[in-house]
């Protein structure tokens, strides 16, 4: 009974156990494996990573963006047959270019709903092609500074020699861990030749600003590319696959901290230097004499660098300084800055103004010192005003009254008389009424040829001393709001009200829109602040047809004959 069991049992399980032989080699083969080309390489070197899976899912490569480039990825399907059995596999194949040097760790990733196992790679710093024409390619790093302080401007120039013609390239740049790095203006192009080997060159600027003392590691420079294949690379030592590769070596700054001492605003520079490019020694009561300062900064950016002071004259004028214009260029290797600010002075009454000189401290990174920098005073002639300034009236002399009455009449009059001083009081009354009278009869006069001036063409005349010719007319105006400055556009609106200040255009316009638009010119002119091109746009719409005068002058008619006669 027992002998009869045994083999049925065996016979039933038999096909379960062939069945779990044949799975073997397919649980096998179900594996997803990584592994690299190589274990240790060199910076600036490429390693292959292979991934095998049977599963038809790409791999997910981005976390190997952190310390690796990547390039050339492939992908092929191989079929096998096991055990009467199909076999899909599928390898897949990336071109790592490591970014750094050391222990670099090629971390899981996900293939369908599996991970690979983390893989190590041994980088070893890359030795420099050496820049005595034997490479095909090297670079030259130039730092301006290897011992900056804290958030000191520093200029590296990065400079790729190569004797190939290059079809493609990268020149990469790493930022150091405690500083900043950004690229400054275009690259350049040069043809250099190197122990008689002509090479081409092309030189990037680099800005590095660090943001903590102590030792900053700045990594080399790197290059990668592709040449055009050229015939002779061969003889050159071209590589076979046409990559061209390059490397700088590792440079470490010693980044001093700031000063105690140190002026402040902290403002670290190799050189600071102020002069007058406008500087006049004449000025006139009420009217705005310009005043230009320009400031050359070797070591500065825009960011860093504080506006240039205004200068302070009390309560003799008043100061309005423009925005400061600037410009960014390099200066051998390091940054320069290019500061020009406009002043206009307006003195308040005649008589002599002192404008005081600027100063601006900074600290000389070379000497190690604290340092001012700075222009010297000015003093101004100050004339009274030509209009709307009081002018100083001259004493009035009395009447010589016993030279005035003829036949010595004056004479005969004792003072013993006591009375006799009516007379002489008569006689001043009468002149000064008939110097009023003249006084009126002129101003009457002129303002009748004004306004048969103003009534013929329907516009003032432009006052004396304006550059203007002539009258301007509705289109010299959209002509100077169009392409001239605001003070064209001031001294056109003065021309066309017949007056010589805005002040007093204001007061003859009608047109509320008109009036905001001008206020706002006067604060986009003198005050520097504000939307400059809002400010244009809107005096366009507002005079689009030209000024909107409250009250237009008209002549009166009295019915005497004019004074004088009404020019052709």
């Amino acid at each position: 009974m027992t002998r009869t069991v045994f083999p049925s049992v065996i016979a039933r399980l038999l096909p379960w156990l062939l069945a779990m032989v044949l799975c073997v080699p397919h649980v096998a083969s179900a594996q997803t494996r990584a592994w690299l080309d190589r274990a240790q390489v060199s910076l600036g070197d490429t390693v292959t990573l292979n991934i095998q899976s049977d599963s038809a899912a790409s791999p997910v490569l981005t976390p190997l963006g952190a310390d690796f480039e990547l390039s050339n990825q492939t992908r092929s399907r191989q079929v096998e047959w096991i055990n009467g059995r199909m076999q899909t596999r599928t390898l897949h194949g990336v071109a790592l270019s490591p970014r750094r040097s050391g222990t670099l760790v090629v971390p899981p990733l996900q293939v369908g709903q599996v991970f690979t196992e983390p893989l190590q790679l041994q980088v070893a710093a890359a030795a420099p092609a050496r820049n005595d024409g034997s490479a095909l390619a090297f670079i030259e790093t130039e730092v301006d500074d290897s011992s900056p302080y804290v958030q000191q401007s520093v200029g590296v120039v990065v400079r790729l020699f190569y004797a190939a013609q290059l079809a493609s390239g990268s020149l990469v740049l790493d930022t150091p861990e405690g500083a900043s790095l950004q690229v400054i203006g275009q690259d350049r192009t040069d043809v250099r030749e190197v122990n008689g080997r002509r090479y081409n060159v092309a030189e990037r600027r680099y800005l590095l600003i660090p943001e903590r003392s102590g030792p900053l590691r700045v990594a080399g420079a790197r290059f990668d590319g592709r040449t055009a294949g050229s015939f002779f690379d061969d003889f050159f030592g071209g590589r076979g696959d046409g990559r061209l590769r390059a490397a700088a070596a590792d440079q470490t700054l010693q980044v001093q901290a700031q000063p105690v001492d140190a002026p402040q605003p902290w403002l670290p520079l190799h050189d600071l230097r102020l002069r007058y490019t406008l500087a006049p020694d004449r000025a006139r009561a009420g009217e705005a004499a310009t005043l230009e300062i320009e400031g050359i900064a070797v070591g500065a950016t825009r960011a860093q660098f504080t506006d240039l002071p205004v200068p302070d004259v009390g309560s003799d004028a008043q100061v309005f300084a423009e925005p400061a214009q600037y410009d960014e260029t390099f200066s051998g290797g390091s940054p320069q800055l290019k500061i020009t600010r406009r002043y206009s002075i307006v003195p308040r009454a005649a008589g002599t103004l002192e404008v005081p000189g600027i100063q601006m401290r900074w600290w000389d990174v070379k000497a190690g010192q604290a340092r001012s920098s700075g222009v010297p005073a000015l003093t101004l002639t100050v004339a009274a005003g030509s209009g709307g300034a009081a002018q100083p009236t001259p004493p009035v002399q009395a009447l010589d009254t016993d030279a005035a009455l003829p036949g010595g009449e004056g004479a005969a009059a004792s003072p013993a008389a006591g009375t006799s001083t009516g007379q002489p009081l008569g006689w001043m009354a009468l002149a000064a009424g008939l110097l009023v009278l003249w006084l009126l009869t002129l101003w009457w006069g002129w303002q009748r040829g004004r306004a048969h001036r103003v009534s013929s063409n329907g516009q003032a005349p432009a006052p004396p001393g304006s550059p203007l010719q002539g009258t301007p007319r509705v289109a010299d105006l959209r002509r100077a709001l169009d392409a001239e400055s605001f003070a064209d556009v001031a001294a056109v609106l003065c021309a066309m009200a017949g007056v010589s200040r805005l002040e007093l255009v204001l007061a003859k316009l009608g047109d509320e829109r008109q009036r905001l638009a001008l206020q706002a010119l006067q604060k986009a002119r003198w005050a520097g602040d504000g939307d400059l091109p809002g400010v244009r746009r809107e005096l366009k719409q507002a005079f689009h047809d030209g000024p909107h005068w409250s009250a237009p002058v008209t002549s009166t008619q009295t019915g005497l004959p004019p004074l004088y006669p009404p020019p052709p």
